[in-house]
């Protein structure tokens, strides 16, 4: 099966997508042998697809990176990164022309996603309401947020299986998911030590406030793949599903670990996180220990805080240097 798997996954990536009337590129490889009719289920119920689609929409870069990743070629997409452009991990993906942009981080504009036609709109973002589902089902089918998790929380692979299903790649996608998750490994097998230290996300909310992610939150899953420990008092102070806590008081301490990652919005974030009284007195400031992920920064910032099959490449080569090097 890996053989065949990477036969596949060859073909597909080196297809060349015919550009369409309506401003993207289109193309979705012939599906793998006796894949439909397909049933996806999702937060909204169930998608049934009796053929392959051949007109993708993807609202977010999770989906985004997936259908990439197969060899497929989204005819729309939203701009999540705030960039006005496409991040670079996918720069190879896109052949001689990048998709038509229909909104924004926040969702896209349901005129501009009708007017491309689509077959198939991929919307896993959590903010996924029913109402906006069911207008977004009056143009094609929808693949909505994974079921069984609370809102945000989804795993990277989960987002990823329901597109491969989608689509007809059931066997590249196990492929694909295991290529991504030998990443992690070796990150691992390189780093022994990061099994033993302990490690906390956190970001500035406002002047002299700060959050700290648990272990539901993407970004501090993608630590522990990586084989950090997270600390358990993070999880025992946030309600039952949320993907963060505000810190306060005494609670402050719990930044203090082997590793602090920073979520920040730039420079300026960064120099105020760093100016606060507070802050400047853990051992975790003091001794170097803090590294800080830019949102700035498409390279690093943004490939950490949305693991993709794209992106985590991309995050892990950014990211592992500094982890180690603290």
């Amino acid at each position: 099966m890996w053989l065949s798997a990477l036969a596949l996954s060859a073909i597909v990536a080196g297809c060349a997508p015919p550009v369409d009337e309506v401003g993207g590129t289109a193309l979705v490889p012939s599906a793998e042998p006796g894949t439909f009719p397909v049933t996806i289920d999702h937060r909204y119920g169930t998608t049934e697809l009796t053929g392959q689609p051949e007109r993708v929409v993807a609202l977010g870069s999770p989906g985004r990176d997936a259908v990439l990743a197969l060899g497929a070629r989204p005819v729309g997409v939203v701009d999540d990164t705030g960039t006005g452009g496409m991040p670079p991990w996918t720069d190879s993906r896109w052949a001689d022309r990048e998709p038509a942009v229909v909104g924004d981080g926040h969702g896209g504009d349901i005129e501009r996603i009708a007017a491309l036609r689509p077959d198939l709109i991929i919307a896993q973002r959590s903010g996924l309401t029913r109402q906006r589902y069911e207008r977004l089902s009056r143009i094609a089918d929808v693949i909505a947020p994974p079921t069984g998790r609370p809102v945000g929380t989804a795993a990277w692979p989960e987002l990823v299986k329901p597109v491969g299903k989608a689509l007809g790649f059931p066997r590249l996608t196990r492929f694909l998911l295991r290529e991504t998750e030998s990443e992690f490994a070796r990150v691992r097998l390189a780093h022994p030590e990061f099994g033993s230290r302990t490690v906390v996300v956190a970001r500035r909310i406002a002047p002299g406030r700060f959050a700290a992610f648990t272990s539901d939150d993407p970004r501090a899953a993608f630590l522990t793949e990586l084989g950090f420990r997270l600390d358990p008092r993070v999880d025992d102070l946030a309600e039952r599903g949320a993907t963060a806590v505000e810190l306060s008081g005494d609670e402050l301490r719990l930044l203090d670990q082997d590793r602090l990652v920073w979520l920040t919005s730039g420079a300026r974030d960064r120099a105020r996180i760093e100016a606060d009284p507070r802050y400047r007195r853990l051992a975790v400031h003091r001794e170097g220990r803090a590294v800080f992920a830019p949102a700035d920064d498409p390279d690093f910032g943004a490939a950490f805080s949305t693991p993709t099959v794209l992106s985590i490449p991309h995050a892990i080569e950014r990211l592992v240097p500094r982890l180690a090097a603290n």
